[in-house]
């Protein structure tokens, strides 16, 4: 015989090792969240979070190329396989990538006009999707929020990171 839960008690009390875990937990579950809500943007023009975050990098040098290295350094996310990134945004004309004669070993990565044009299209639904993620917090909040995960951060990034 099934029992049924009373309306008031419908959630078992979380249990956690640590007050640490707890909080790691609790990014863990507001990225995931936060996360849904890009996916849902995203996935609208064929994109990946990662792939605009590169496109939105290069065109902050446009109409100059950025290095590969430089590129994957300062990505938010880590990207194991950069090339494959790379070849998925050439292939759809969004990239261009040349190798100067100066250093073979280098290679060089300038944004197209239509990856422009694709990555302007996206800035009006990423600040929408912002404004959905983090619109509820008051500015002192954003503020103090940013300044901890910075603090949070800080002994895990490389010296000269961008990030610290």
């Amino acid at each position: 015989m099934l029992r049924q839960m009373s309306p008031e008690r419908t959630h078992r009390p979380r249990h956690f090792d640590s007050p640490r875990q707890e909080l790691y937990l609790s990014l863990w579950r507001t990225y995931d969240q936060l996360r849904a809500i890009e996916d849902e943007v995203f996935s609208q023009f064929d994109v990946t979070a990662q792939q605009y975050n590169a496109l939105r990098l290069l065109r902050g040098e446009f109409p100059e190329p950025m290095a590969t290295l430089e590129l994957a350094s300062r990505l938010i996310s880590h990207a194991p396989d950069i090339t494959r990134l790379l070849d998925k945004l050439e292939q759809r004309g969004y990239i261009s990538r040349e190798r100067p004669e100066a250093n073979r070993r280098q290679v060089l990565i300038r944004l197209t006009p239509t990856g422009l044009e694709f990555v302007k299209r996206l800035d009006e639904p990423v600040r929408s999707c912002h404004e959905r993620q983090l619109g509820h917090l008051s500015e002192e909040q954003q503020r103090s929020l940013k300044e901890l995960l910075r603090i949070v951060r800080v002994p895990h990034e490389e010296e000269g990171s961008v990030w610290r």
